[in-house]
């Protein structure tokens, strides 16, 4: 599999990828690898919280997710589409 480049706006790569490969979205990966990269991983690590899998979300709950992102053309998606949707955002 090629690797990915998160751009020079991730500050750390490697924890990007990472977050990337366990599916989370590109803002979320980002997002926490910078915060990461500013602090350290461990304190990142215990501010987290959780959240269940969008596998786990309804179609409705996914589609108010996507309407909050702003995305576009959700609304003909099936549940698989609108996961992969969210997460390649």
């Amino acid at each position: 599999m090629p690797e990915r480049d998160p751009g020079p706006s991730v500050k750390d790569d490697e924890l990007y990828e990472k977050l990337r490969d366990e599916g989370n979205s590109k803002e979320k990966s980002a997002r926490i690898a910078n915060a990461a990269a500013n602090e350290s991983r461990s304190s990142v690590g215990e501010k987290g919280g959780t959240s269940g899998s969008y596998e786990d979300w309804t179609v409705d709950e996914l589609r108010n997710r996507a309407k909050e992102l702003d995305l576009t053309g959700y609304s003909d998606l099936n549940k698989d589409e609108l996961i992969a949707a969210l997460r390649n955002h």
